[in-house]
């Protein structure tokens, strides 16, 4: 899995929930890498002016409400050095599509009203399509732009892996994906397609992976 990653060194290699010191750089990571993400350019309007302020105000939102619901937030560091975020929503974790009121609130105050309420409709669309009742979402997954194409992306999806197939509650774990180049990924993980949505002016796939162990 990890055969051509040769410029880091692989016994440093750990992933470990984050700690609260590390949101702010889990932050960072996220923004840099779905900066251009096509789903998030269509919620938080990447034609307008405040674009940036807005995308880092929602991710920062996001993280903070992940972390204060006890939400598993997965980094993946080099030594100190975090090269990977993987954030995962668990079954009946009262986030999902029904947002806590102070986080909607505040989501109105940094990203504004339009963003809010595209980012609720895309959530209440992936849980009516989901193929199970109680499962994980996987919300983020991203490695830092100068440590892509490793292989350090497996070696956070086993992780969430790990996480999902260790609790019986959850029949599988989901996650929307926009970007063609990213469903062979999810493919080779055991995710299978469920559907196709669209979103305003963006589709994506809604891919799926059962709970591998047995219950």
């Amino acid at each position: 899995m990890l055969a051509d990653i040769n410029t880091l060194e692989l016994e440093r290699l750990k992933a470990v929930l984050l700690s609260a010191d590390e949101l702010k750089l889990a932050a960072s990571l996220l923004y840099q890498s779905y900066f251009d993400d096509p789903l998030f350019m269509e919620i938080f309007r990447a034609d307008k002016a405040d674009y940036e302020q807005r995308l880092r105000a929602a991710i920062r939102e996001e993280l903070t409400t992940f972390w204060q619901a006890g939400q598993p937030m997965i980094g993946l560091f080099n030594g100190e050095q975090l090269l990977g975020v993987a954030c995962v929503i668990n079954p009946d974790s009262g986030i999902g599509a029904s947002r806590l009121w102070h986080w909607r609130l505040k989501m109105l105050l940094t990203a504004g009203y339009v963003s809010t309420r595209q980012l609720l409709e895309k959530e209440q669309k992936i849980h009516a399509a989901m193929p199970a009742e109680h499962y994980h979402m996987l919300a983020f997954i991203a490695v830092a732009p100068r440590h892509q194409h490793l292989g350090l992306g497996h070696y956070l999806i086993h992780a969430v892996d790990s996480l999902v197939d260790k609790d019986p509650r959850s029949a599988g774990i989901g996650v929307f994906v926009t970007l063609e180049k990213y469903k062979a990924f999810f493919a080779g993980d055991h995710y299978q397609p469920v559907t196709e949505l669209a979103f305003n002016t963006v589709s994506g796939t809604l891919m799926f992976r059962p709970r591998q162990t047995a219950s």
